[in-house]
């Protein structure tokens, strides 16, 4: 026996790619329902590659009696209405969105990092989804933390226009078409002109100088994988329309070389190793781009630190960012908590 799946905003860039990836992993659905928003009810939409076609059914009138599992994609305004509703149902949710995350009662899971969290579900029934930039992160710390425990991280995120949802994609589309032909260029979507360029600022600001998206990067790695690292984070808008990069610099408690982090790394789950000191021995933004994996490329020692580790991380940020890792939490939640037989 398997599932009965609803994908919450099943219309968007990552509810199509959760699709995608139920598909692909041929997760055990008995039954999988689309649900948006009013604008798409009646609309069709391809049930990954399979074929398949679902009809869009309304969030507003949608019963969550009977279904296991909703995936959430729908962003934080519908998903404050509808989650607790799904949740009550009986249905166990997984938000991608900011909502929940830092919710005490609301377990924060990435499968490589901290699945035995997942136990805390039962306090609301709803699990959250980490932020794009934090969750790649965390997959390639996670190992080195458990090897030589880190202290202190410093990130930069170049993150891509995708991150924006898709009037992010297309503002950097349309900017760079008008450059070229000579049209002006007029900000809408971003605070800045993206085309060509990179913008320090995601999110809104806060008191303290940093923006939200630099928050949710600290306390979410934080509640992920350790209370007691300290982070501080730089997160830029690129001009790239999928794949987020980092280049993170480490500070641990125990030594640790550049050799023994790529052999931990390359054993690790979720991590792909390509680092080769040579022209183009590196991932970047484009080659990640419908993988799984988070690619880990470039690292070395920090002599400036006892102890002291850099490296560059890039992910797709459609999957492992969002879509993948909700499709993985369902995965372990069948797996420790609602096996069907």
């Amino acid at each position: 026996m398997g599932y009965r799946v609803a994908v919450v905003g099943a219309t968007g860039n990552v509810g199509r790619e959760m699709m995608n990836i139920l598909a692909e992993r041929a997760f055990p659905c008995d039954e999988i329902a689309a649900v948006a928003s009013s604008r798409s009810t009646g609309d069709e939409i391809e049930f990954g590659e399979t074929g398949k076609m679902l009809k869009v059914k309304n969030i507003e009138h949608f019963d969550f009696s009977g279904w296991d599992i909703a995936l959430f994609a729908a962003g934080s305004g519908p998903t404050k209405i509808h989650a607790p509703r799904a949740a009550e149902a009986g249905c166990v949710v997984i938000d991608n969105s900011s909502l929940y995350r830092m919710d005490p009662d609301v377990p924060l899971i990435v499968p490589e990092v901290n699945a035995e969290a997942i136990d805390g579900y039962t306090k609301k029934n709803i699990i959250a989804n980490p932020n794009c930039s934090t969750a790649q992160m965390v997959v390639a710390l996670k190992p080195l933390h458990d090897a030589a425990t880190i202290k202190r991280v410093v990130v930069s995120t170049y993150q891509s226009t995708s991150g924006a949802g898709k009037a992010g994609m297309d503002e950097l589309f349309e900017q760079s078409r008008a450059i070229f032909v000579g049209d002006p260029v007029e900000p809408k979507k971003f605070t800045k002109q993206i085309a060509f360029n990179c913008i320090p600022h995601i999110d809104v600001f806060l008191e303290d100088g940093s923006t939200k998206e630099e928050w949710k990067m600290v306390v979410e790695t934080k509640k992920i994988l350790d209370p007691k690292v300290k982070v501080v984070a730089t997160c830029v808008r690129v001009p790239v329309f999928v794949g987020h990069s980092e280049a993170i610099h480490l500070e641990f408690e125990k030594e640790i070389t550049a050799k023994q982090a790529q052999d931990i790394l390359r054993e690790a789950p979720g991590c792909m190793l390509v680092d080769k000191h040579e022209d183009g021995g590196y991932v970047t933004p484009v080659e990640c781009v419908g993988d799984y994996a988070t690619f880990i490329s470039r690292v070395r020692e920090d002599s400036t630190v006892d102890n002291g580790l850099a490296l560059w991380c890039v992910s797709d940020n459609l999957r492992k960012g969002a879509a993948l890792n909700a499709v993985q939490i369902a995965e372990l939640l069948g797996r420790r908590h609602l096996q069907k037989g």
